[in-house]
C-alpha cells in the first residue's frame, strides 16, 4: 500500500497539494487495518511525501526544497537560485551582550546585533534562524529584503569562509509554535559560524530546519567538497 501510494505521487497522478481520500476509504481500497494504513501514512511523512494535518486530512506534500552544502550564500539567495519563493519576517533585532555559548565562538566581544527571523518557503514556515553578528553597526538594516551576507559585502566586509556543523532534532514547544508543526516534528540543527579575511569570526547562527520542508544535498568529487562525519559528543 504505501509503495503504491509512493509510485502514484512521484509518477504524478497525485499531484502536490491534492488531498487523500478519508482514511475508512482508504482502509477498504486497500483491504488494510486502520492500524495499518496510519502506520504507512506517516512513513509516506517521513519520507516528504505526505502531510498529515490534523482537522484536515491528508494531503500530498509539496517538493522538498534543498539545503545546499557545496556554496557560501545566504539561506534565501541559496534557494531562490533553486527557483523557491522565499520570504523572511523579522521577529527581533537588537544589541545585546552575547551569552557566554555565543562569546565562545565570536570571540572577545561586549555587544553583539541579536536578529531573530522566520524564513518562509512557498509561503510556509521552513526555518528559525537566530544569528549573533559583531557587527552592530547593521542594526537598523532591514533584513526582511537584504540578506546578512549582501549588508556586510556594504560595509566592505568580505565573507571568506563558514564552519557548520548540522545535527538531527526535533521541535520544541516554540520552534513547533513559530514553524506551524507539532512538538517533535523532525528538524534538522544548524550552528554556524561564518569569518572574515583575517579570520574573525563575524556571525554565529543558529537554525532550525523544519525536516519536513527541507533536505540537506550535496555533491561529491575528488577535488571538490570535503566532509567529514563524527559522533555527536555524549
Amino acid at each position: 500500500m504505501a509503495a503504491d501510494l509512493a509510485a502514484k505521487i512521484r509518477g504524478g497522478e497525485l499531484p502536490p497539494g491534492s488531498a487523500l481520500p478519508p482514511q475508512k476509504e482508504l482502509c477498504g481500497s486497500y483491504g488494510v487495518t486502520l492500524a495499518t494504513l496510519r502506520q504507512a501514512l506517516r512513513q509516506l511523512e517521513n519520507d516528504g511525501l505526505l502531510s498529515q494535518q490534523p482537522g484536515r486530512g491528508t494531503f500530498v506534500a509539496e517538493p522538498r526544497a534543498a539545503y545546499r552544502l557545496d556554496s557560501l550564500r545566504g539561506f534565501a539567495e541559496d534557494l531562490r537560485a533553486q527557483g523557491q519563493t522565499v520570504s523572511t519576517q523579522i521577529l527581533g533585532q537588537q544589541i545585546r551582550k552575547p551569552p557566554a555559548a555565543v562569546a565562545d565562538r565570536l570571540g572577545d566581544v561586549a555587544q553583539t546585533l541579536r536578529l531573530e527571523r522566520l524564513r518562509l518557503v512557498a509561503g510556509r514556515p521552513a526555518v528559525h534562524q537566530l544569528s549573533w553578528i559583531r557587527d552592530t553597526e547593521l542594526f537598523g538594516a532591514d533584513f526582511s529584503g537584504t540578506s546578512l551576507y549582501a549588508a556586510l559585502a556594504d560595509r566592505g566586509v568580505v565573507v571568506h569562509r563558514a564552519a557548520e556543523t548540522i545535527r538531527p532534532g526535533v521541535l520544541d514547544e516554540d520552534a513547533g509554535d513559530l514553524l506551524k508543526h507539532p512538538v517533535g516534528t523532525p528538524a534538522f540543527i544548524s550552528e554556524r559560524i561564518t569569518y572574515g579575511l583575517d579570520d574573525t569570526p563575524l556571525v554565529f547562527d543558529r537554525a532550525t530546519i523544519l525536516g519536513t520542508a527541507m533536505e540537506i544535498r550535496t555533491e561529491r568529487a575528488l577535488t571538490g567538497l570535503s566532509m567529514r562525519w563524527s559522533t555527536h559528543p555524549r
